[in-house]
């Protein structure tokens, strides 16, 4: 938490510092970036009924946005007294990033903006056992394995920062919208691989990347100079 807080804070004085920049041009490289999301193994450490693996490709056609493409896969399970649920599918998204630091003090290093994603998960459905209580006693049943293909979309917002040459950390709050979960309205899933909640139209997540970025072209970036409004100009020479 100390290091997420440290370049929380760096890339705020990024945004907010612009006038400690010089006025010379900097080099700012665009690159082709991969990651891989650490919250999903770590989660799984401490519940293991829910195993997630997820990574990136993005590509920077220029210094203020990326195409970003996501996939992974989810297992997991639930279980309580009377019902048990399983799920698995692979889950894909895509679309694109957008910074909100100026190219200048970005460098192609820093990111702090919103992603927008549209979500597919291609999972498996299955209740192993469920049981119901009424007045001639206890009805155990279950439901077997069912395919199902989700929509969804997302908004993204989030921060990343250069913490060694070509390797970033940072991290993506998800919040997560359904267009079509696939399933019927009687039996919602309880969890949809990539998304989440299944009987919910929202579901937020969360996301720890580390990235590795390969370089591929390198643009030199001049600050942006405001322009004076011309009342103020002709009070100046006054």
């Amino acid at each position: 938490m100390m290091r997420i807080s440290g370049f929380s804070i760096s890339l705020l004085l990024i945004v907010f510092a612009s006038p400690l920049f010089g006025q010379d041009s900097i080099k700012a490289p665009l690159s082709i970036r991969g990651g891989v999301d650490i919250y999903g193994p770590i989660y799984n450490y401490y519940y293991p009924e829910n195993m997630t693996i997820e990574g990136y490709i993005s590509f920077d056609p220029d210094l203020k946005k990326s195409y970003v493409i996501e996939t992974g896969y989810q297992n997991f399970t639930f279980s309580q007294n009377n019902y048990k649920f399983s799920s698995d599918g692979l889950f894909l998204r895509l679309g694109a990033d957008f910074n909100i630091i100026k190219p200048f003090q970005s460098e192609g290093k820093y990111y702090a903006g919103v992603g927008l994603r549209y979500g597919m998960s291609l999972y498996n459905t299955q209740v192993p056992s469920f049981s119901h209580e009424n007045y001639w006693g206890t009805a155990t049943s279950s439901i077997s394995t069912t395919s199902h293909l989700a929509h969804f979309f997302e908004v993204d917002p989030g921060i990343r920062t250069q913490v060694m040459k070509n390797i970033s950390i940072g991290f993506y709050v998800k919040l997560r919208f359904m267009i079509y979960s696939g399933s019927s309205k009687d039996l919602k899933p309880v969890n949809i691989p990539g998304f989440g909640n299944g009987t919910r139209i929202f579901s937020p997540g969360i996301n720890y990347y580390i990235s590795f970025s390969i370089p591929y072209k390198t643009l030199y970036v001049k600050p942006e100079i405001e322009k004076v409004p011309e009342e103020d100009q002709e009070t100046v020479k006054k």
